[in-house]
């Protein structure tokens, strides 16, 4: 009996600490128009660069999208100081080339 309930604890803990990572990089809701507070554009920025795993399964109208949702995101990474605006303007840069890319090749098929 105490096995079983160890198991159940160690079952809950694992799902509770890693659920917020899962939300994140599984299709959580998006924040596409919300106010961004100061580290909410860094959640934007996780959720929208983690669609880069497999950008050949979105539609032409997901890529668009997700293109714009990088536009958004580098006006609020240009406030940052030197070192991070660098830093995630170029991984920026990178997931939003990539959704170009995919994108151009779907229009050209």
């Amino acid at each position: 009996m105490n096995k079983i309930k160890i198991s159940v604890a160690v079952l809950i803990a694992a799902v509770t600490l890693t659920l917020p990572f899962s939300a994140v990089y599984h299709g959580a809701p998006d924040i596409v128009g919300s106010v961004y507070s100061q580290d909410n554009w860094k959640t934007e920025f996780e959720i929208v660069c983690a669609k880069t795993q497999d950008p050949m399964t979105l539609s032409p109208d997901e890529l668009r999208m997700l293109i714009s949702r990088c536009d958004q995101l580098r006006t609020l990474i240009d406030k940052l100081d030197e070192t991070q605006r660098k830093v995630y303007l170029r991984r920026l840069q990178m997931c939003k080339d990539l959704f170009s890319f995919v994108l151009e090749s779907k229009e050209n098929k």
